[in-house]
């Protein structure tokens, strides 16, 4: 069963509708007034917790469906669905047939373990992806008890008061009280592609759904601006709720692994059942018992499908999934953990990424001279071109403060708690702005919000109306590059001044040496106007620049240390300033002083046409400054086309085109927008790159031990019918008998490989390039060293079987127990095989592995049992071989693996001889 299967089918769906009908209907037609007096909510205190707790129990949680794990009974079923079952199944027929009710019981006791241990590998994956699933909740920001607070999505209740801003997607159906420059993508309900504008004013009863602007729906998502609202229904009485009740099937997604195993697997049922009539029918002709060669036959494609290929696969996807979760990198997709080994191009923002996001003030740039803040905790010091100052007394900088508060959209709360949310850079202002005495609370009662233009990337500028004696005051912050350029006068110690088109260029100038310094620059500004209908960015007053620093990651130069040597290139991708950018770039080694070619994303817009040159420079640049989310596409697009495997990560709402389209989207989880985590194929917990690096090396060793388990077990599987083919052929006594391959495609098979799947992988696995994404699991290279290692088994075995029939002269029981114990411990010690050639002899991947020690005991345990248990050794038909018998089969069951090891230490000297064909 593939992984994406056990997710869905451990999930059954349950589209429960909620305890209680929708409270609310035709809200978009009713006054806020009205909604806000049906609903019993003051919209600046929130419900209390308990009226939630009142209303949770009346209208239920607010989930569109509950998912109940598979059950026990269910799993257990799905272990005899099965093309081996059937097999069993006729192998046992046939020996029932015949008379041989031993053979027929034992049969189905084969079929009785085989199935348990399906079950409980199944079960344990099941669990696991179960226990993932609840890690990915999506949370909402609510005002209750007059505090905003984030909580979970399903707690939401009818009447709880939301508070949006954009990127976040929408939980439940609200009906908007406020709206400032609002849009939202409305696609997935209405199929309109054009984001909406939103309003608060009531409309008509008789508007239809997609003209609905004074709402929004749960499964949308906020492109741009910010508001208010009432949740007016929740869970499947949404209007989301009512299209997905219709919905009965869900489409299971294949990953292209899990095709690429279910191919292999064909092709191999088609090739052994063909050979394993060939057998059957050789040793007929050649006198065998008719039966004997049918069992055979079956026994031998029982053994040689690979069944477990798709259990061991699921584990070992689930086991990385869970490593990379532990880990912080939580996966959205499970293609993405195959396309993760072959990532040879991780794109990054600069902030918070490879920086620490924890942005602080450090200097304040104005006509007259500089401020310099020292920050001590909750306290700062405030230098004024070099001597000590209360900010309060410096009128430029009181009103840039006061602007910094008033222009921001953080929550700042300096009480016991220090509870603080929204944009680093926000949360910055407001900590400065306190630390010089301001009080938010009574800034705020002075200077009334009425009005807010949103932060637009396309003006890089954001702006706030105050309303003050009837007139209004506009505080603005932005790009210092678009300030400046909208500024027509300055504020001094004189009042205002006229700014000039040398004094704008001084300024970009001042602008581009603090960046250079490696600060993060904003420009603060602020109007008056008579009215709050126009437009903000005109005729601004401007006050200078605050230089704000956010420090470089402690582990970031080691994880970019750690990309180069793994053969994938790491490009800053920003909306910063080229000298900001490069200036961080060099301090975590992403580049050095030779390295210093920085591109503007201008020179992405239009790359359709470009020449050659310009393509090959633009492939080879590392920074990329000033980047638009369209211009993240062309650079996508540009590496995509070039056959890289590109990963991009983002975390505003802007990024989800590219997050989309790139192999690999990774999505912010700390500081990241909820469109930006739908639209992701994996979500960093920790905001890390390091954490990029880990889930790649993750990647690549899922994919190493899904191929050593495969090689391991044909190799095998090889042998086995090589075994019996040649000695059916040569009309020789069978080697090894139908219970007997089935016994061990029970011990040496499941066991081993199943310790191989959940291997920790090669120490080195980073210190090489990725793999090709078009690689097959099983190449050209990898079937000749299953046919080396496949011959190497078979003459051992034919050789003990030989040696004791025709040297020694034993009875065939015994030398049919020989070549029986000398199979399954060549099979055993041929793990020992599985480790990369260049690895160490002693420790490896293999010998560090836990679960391959334990594999071996229990097989060992196992093969004990079968021949000195006398129920058990009847049955398999073997008997204790003597001193003599286990000294032949313990010498000749290590031949394949001095051979293989042999193989390996020449390869350490000759690379280009064991690539060839060893793994």
């Amino acid at each position: 069963m593939s992984v994406n299967r056990i997710i869905q089918s451990g999930m059954e769906i349950n589209s429960e509708t909620n305890k209680e009908k929708n409270p609310v209907r035709e809200s978009y037609a009713l006054t806020t007034e009205e909604i806000e007096e049906i609903l019993s909510v003051n919209p600046i205190e929130g419900l209390s917790r308990q009226e939630v707790e009142k209303r949770l129990k009346k209208y239920g949680n607010n989930e569109l469906r509950k998912h109940i794990p598979k059950s026990v009974w269910q799993i257990l079923i799905d272990q005899f669905k099965s093309l081996i079952i059937g097999l069993l199944g006729a192998a046992s027929m046939v020996a029932f047939i015949y008379g041989e009710f031993i053979e027929g019981v034992a049969i189905l006791a084969v079929i009785l373990i085989n199935s348990m241990i399906g079950f409980f590998t199944e079960l344990r994956a099941i669990r696991s992806m179960e226990a993932l699933y609840a890690l990915s909740q999506v949370n909402a920001r609510v005002r209750r008890n007059g505090q905003e607070k984030e909580i979970p999505a399903t707690g939401i209740v009818p009447g709880d008061i939301l508070i949006i801003e954009g990127g976040d997607v929408i939980s439940s159906d609200l009906r908007l009280i406020e709206s400032n420059k609002l849009q939202a993508d409305e696609s997935t309900l209405t199929g309109e592609s054009v984001p909406v504008g939103k309003q608060k004013e009531s409309l008509p009863k008789e508007t239809p759904l997609a003209e609905r602007k004074n709402m929004l729906y749960k499964g949308t998502s906020v492109t741009r601006g910010s508001g208010v609202g009432i949740v007016t229904a929740t869970g499947m009485e949404t209007e989301l709720g009512q299209i997905s009740s219709l919905v009965q099937e869900t489409k299971e997604e294949v990953t292209p692994l899990e095709h690429r195993l279910d191919k292999l697997g064909h092709k191999l049922i088609g090739v052994t059942l063909i050979i394993a009539v060939f057998v059957s029918i050789s040793g007929i002709l050649a006198g065998k018992e008719i039966f004997l060669m049918i069992e055979t036959g079956i026994a031998l494609a029982v053994a040689t499908i690979p069944e477990g290929l798709p259990i061991v696969a699921t584990i070992a996807l689930a086991r990385g999934m869970q490593q990379m979760a532990r880990r912080n990198a939580l996966i959205n997709r499970l293609s993405s953990v195959e396309t993760l080994g072959a990532t040879n191009i991780i794109c990054t923002d600069k902030t918070g990424t490879l920086t620490e996001n924890r942005m602080t003030a450090r200097t304040f740039l104005f006509e007259t001279g500089e401020v310099k803040v020292e920050s001590h905790n909750e306290t700062a010091e405030f230098l004024f071109n070099g001597k000590k100052i209360d900010p309060i007394d410096l009128k430029v900088l009181k009103e840039a403060l006061e602007v910094g508060m008033l222009c921001n959209n953080a929550s700042f709360n300096n009480n016991e708690e220090k509870s603080q949310s929204g944009d680093p850079l926000e949360v910055a202002l407001m900590e400065v702005g306190f630390m010089a005495g301001i009080d938010l609370k009574n800034l705020k009662n002075r200077y009334p919000e009425v009005r807010e233009e949103a932060f637009d990337p396309e003006v890089k500028m954001m702006a706030t109306f105050h309303e003050i004696d009837h007139q209004y005051k506009i505080a603005i912050k932005g790009a210092p590059e678009a300030v400046i350029e909208g500024c027509t006068n300055y504020l001094e110690k004189e009042g205002l001044k006229a700014l000039n088109e040398e004094q704008k260029k001084q300024w970009i100038q001042k602008n581009e040496k603090l960046a250079g310094d490696g600060y993060r620059v904003l420009a603060l500004a602020i109007r008056n106007a008579e009215e709050a209908d126009i437009n903000p960015y005109e005729d601004m007053v401007f006050l200078g620049l605050v230089g704000l620093a956010d420090p470089p990651r402690s582990d970031v130069k080691n994880a970019i240390e750690q990309c180069k040597s793994a053969g994938i290139k790491l490009v800053m991708v920003t909306g910063d300033q080229q000298a900001t950018a490069l200036s961080i770039a060099r301090s975590v080694n992403l580049v050095h002083d030779s390295e210093s070619d920085v591109i503007n994303g201008d020179r992405l817009e239009q790359i359709s046409n470009i020449s050659e040159d310009e393509k090959k420079k633009l492939l080879n640049t590392l920074i990329f400054a000033r980047v638009s989310p369209k211009q993240k596409l062309n650079l996508i697009d540009l590496h995509q086309k070039e056959g890289n495997i590109v990963a991009m990560t983002g975390d505003g709402v802007n990024d989800a085109p590219a997050l989309k389209k790139a192999d690999i989207g990774i999505a912010m989880g700390q500081r990241g927008t909820q469109v930006a985590r739908e639209a992701s194929d994996m979500v960093l917990q920790d905001d890390s790159l390091a954490t990029i690096v880990t889930a790649v090396e993750q990647g690549r060793i899922i994919f190493g031990n899904i191929r050593r388990f495969v090689y391991y077990l044909l190799s095998c599987n090889v042998s086995e019918v090589l075994v019996v083919g040649l000695a059916s052929i040569v009309g020789a006594p069978l080697p090894i008998l139908p219970l007997q391959i089935l016994f061990l495609n029970l011990v040496t098979d499941i066991f081993p490989a199943l310790a191989l799947g959940v291997g920790h992988g090669e120490k080195n696995v980073l210190k090489r390039p990725p793999r090709n994404p078009e690689e097959s699991i099983m190449e050209r290279r990898h079937w000749i060293g299953v046919m080396v290692y496949g011959f190497f088994i078979t003459a051992s075995v034919l050789g003990s079987l030989a040696l004791a029939l025709n040297v020694i002269g034993m009875m065939r029981i015994r030398a049919v127990t020989i070549s029986f114990l000398t199979l399954a411990l060549s099979q055993l010690w041929h793990v020992f095989n599985m480790r990369g050639w260049r690895s160490n002899l002693f420790f490896n991947e293999i010998t560090k592995n836990k679960y391959v020690w334990g594999a071996l005991l229990l097989c060992v345990l196992l093969i004990l049992a079968a021949i000195y248990i006398p129920g058990l050794s009847d049955i398999l038909k073997v008997a204790n071989p003597g001193f003599i018998g286990w000294t032949i089969s313990i010498g000749l069951s290590l031949v394949t693996l001095v051979a293989g090891q042999l193989i390996k230490i020449i390869g350490s000297r000759f690379p280009h001889l064991v690539t060839k064909f060893d793994i």
